[in-house]
């Protein structure tokens, strides 16, 4: 049977061994509801706040700023039609062309509904025009959200910059975090940031469970009605189990951050070194000094990434074309597009994504199956002949 090498960790993360020894017992003996007035209940109620407290240990929030959803998808949605609930009057959303589906689609789908969107352009190394974003900074701006880190190229934007900024106009400011959180030090009391989201799978907590950030004071507008859990500000029984493990691995992350950065940024150094030497006409994508320390977007210009895929699944590689919640689209990736890559080059774009769990062993692997794999996508392929 082939070696599974997993390389997709921005897609998910395997839940780590100590984060399901903690959730085991939520599942089994301790089910009680953690609202309930009665000590069997309480007592998972104590647990929950301890996880609560983890969590913004994480990124140095205080507890009751956390606010417990179901994924980062929820948390994104959240933290824009909560303000735009909260300030009715204001129609103007920024944010970037290079976002997650979660914040790129809902604003889409709001420039139907009356709103006005500006999408701030990147240029060709994923970088934001910061003079386009401040430009477009007006009274009837009622959000600016952008991602802390890009879910595809890896590049890390100035979010401490543009939060000062924004926040010097009195205009909420939002960060989708999901990528960053775990692998970059965030810290809340230094970033004006209002609102900013986290998803527990891509920390190695299970799927189902992410957070959002609501700074004290912040105004706010549950997105969910129902009792009152999490502060009466998202509805509905707390997924227990699932968020035991999200403040076990936020634990996890916050104590081990500097080690395990460390390890991917060498593992994903040496991949690219090695492919690039080894492959010709093959590109890095996105800013190569500032960026996540697992990410790895690699163009083989001239072939179908979709090709490559296949190929490397029957290697037992598993990588990605672009963002999972993408990937069902032939179309080049919208991020890849937003940053000008060719179309020869985009089509045969790669994200490699490490997690502390990768090994040398598994990168010299991979190494070893792209050339040839490359080779012979470039025979077949009318492009490579034309170029």
């Amino acid at each position: 049977m082939t070696k599974t090498v997993y390389v997709d960790n921005n897609a998910t993360t395997r839940v780590d061994d100590q984060v399901i020894e903690k959730m085991l017992p939520y599942f089994g003996e301790q089910y009680g509801n953690p609202s309930s007035m009665h000590s069997f209940g309480g007592n998972v109620g104590q647990i929950l706040k301890q996880a609560r407290k983890e969590v913004a240990l994480l990124i140095n929030a205080l507890p009751e700023e956390i606010v417990f959803t179901s994924c980062g998808t929820e948390s994104d949605n959240t933290a824009i039609l909560s303000t735009l609930n909260s300030f009715p009057k204001k129609k103007h959303i920024i944010t970037t062309r290079v976002e997650h589906p979660a914040i790129k689609n809902l604003c889409e789908n709001l420039a139907q509904n009356n709103y006005r969107i500006t999408f701030v352009p990147v240029d060709n190394k994923g970088r934001l025009d910061l003079d386009y974003l401040y430009d477009h900074l007006s009274d009837d701006t009622a959000l600016v959200s952008v991602m802390w880190a890009n879910n595809e190229s890896g590049v890390i934007f100035p979010i401490q910059e543009i939060a000062a900024k924004v926040s010097a106009k009195n205009i909420l400011f939002h960060t989708d975090a999901v990528q960053a959180a775990g692998k970059l030090p965030i810290d809340v009391k230094n970033v004006k940031t209002d609102l900013l989201s986290i998803s527990g799978h891509k920390l190695h907590a299970p799927k189902g469970v992410g957070a959002l950030y609501v700074r004290k004071g912040t105004r706010f507008s549950p997105f969910m009605m129902g009792g009152h859990q999490e502060g009466g500000r998202r509805g509905g029984t707390e997924n227990v189990p699932s968020v035991i493990g999200f403040g076990q691995a936020a634990k996890l992350a916050r104590e081990n951050m500097a080690d395990e950065c460390k390890h991917m940024t060498y593992l994903r150094d040496r991949l690219e070194n090695k492919i690039i030497r080894d492959v010709p006409n093959t590109i890095i994508n996105g800013d190569t000094n500032n960026r996540l320390p697992g990410t790895s977007n690699i163009s083989f210009e001239y072939v179908e990434g979709e090709a490559i895929l296949l190929m490397l699944n029957e290697m037992g590689i598993c990588a990605s074309s672009g963002s999972a919640c993408t990937s069902g689209s032939l179309e080049p990736s919208h991020v890849l597009r937003a940053m000008g890559v060719p179309y020869t080059a985009a089509h045969g774009s790669i994200r490699f994504s490490l997690s502390k769990y990768n090994t040398k062993e598994e990168i010299d692997y991979i190494c070893e199956k792209i050339p040839p794999i490359i080779e012979r996508l470039r025979v077949m392929s009318p492009f490579w002949h034309e170029k």
